[in-house]
């Protein structure tokens, strides 16, 4: 429960993945992204904490298998803030792009390391069931990813998902219905003008014509 954190433990624990006791986080969560981001964000996030309803919860403790139970302690450092750039500045985009995790993603990974181009997609998330979903790749690619897109398609793609008529559909999980994970609400609450910047920084990067089969459904 955070009400017994001081501001500067929730600070070390986004931005370099240590707790409260001093153990490293498991890089799920993306402390070595938010590592980079402005102190003034930082900060924001923890006085938006703050403000959130209190939740009893007591949540499993977890156990990372060897020999993660290692190098997870590798992985925690200092953290090393980047100027915050303004939304006119050509690095807006990139930074953006760097809070958001989307290379986190949308990069193919294989016990933990990336084994595919940045941004090419190809990141596997199994289901129950076991149907696989695969993000997708994102490069300026106009077969394989999304170079034929144009910043209003990109935008509208995300917006569509805050629009008040949208809802949901019903998931059949028997008939193994296509699945996401891609958390459309939340970065469809962006506004305009970030959608737009990261799609400028995503068009910077270079072309990648790697194909991904998205969905699987399972035997």
């Amino acid at each position: 429960n955070l009400k017994d954190w001081t501001d500067g433990e929730i600070y070390r624990a986004i931005t370099s993945g240590v707790s409260k006791d001093g153990h490293p986080f498991f890089p799920v969560m993306p402390y070595p992204y938010y590592n980079k981001l402005a102190t003034e964000d930082v900060y924001s996030i923890i006085a938006y904490l703050r403000t959130l309803p209190p939740i009893q919860s007591t949540p499993q403790k977890s156990k990372a298998d060897f020999p993660m139970n290692v190098i997870i302690h590798t992985i925690p450092e200092l953290p090393h803030p980047m100027a915050l750039p303004k939304p006119t500045d050509p690095d807006y985009g990139a930074y953006l792009v760097n809070a958001a995790g989307c290379k986190e993603c949308h990069t193919k990974m294989e016990k933990g390391k990336a084994v595919g181009a940045p941004f090419a997609g190809g990141f596997e998330f199994h289901f129950p069931n076991g149907s696989v979903v695969r993000s997708a790749n994102i490069t300026p690619d106009r077969t394989a990813g999304i170079g034929a897109w144009d910043r209003e398609t990109f935008i509208r793609t995300f917006r569509q998902f805050t629009d008040s008529a949208y809802t949901p559909p019903a998931i059949d999980w028997k008939a193994k219905d296509f699945q996401t994970v891609m958390p459309w609400i939340m970065y469809g609450g962006m506004t305009e003008q970030d959608l737009g910047s990261i799609y400028d920084y995503l068009r910077t990067i270079p072309p990648v014509a790697t194909k991904v089969e998205y969905w699987s459904p399972g035997g």
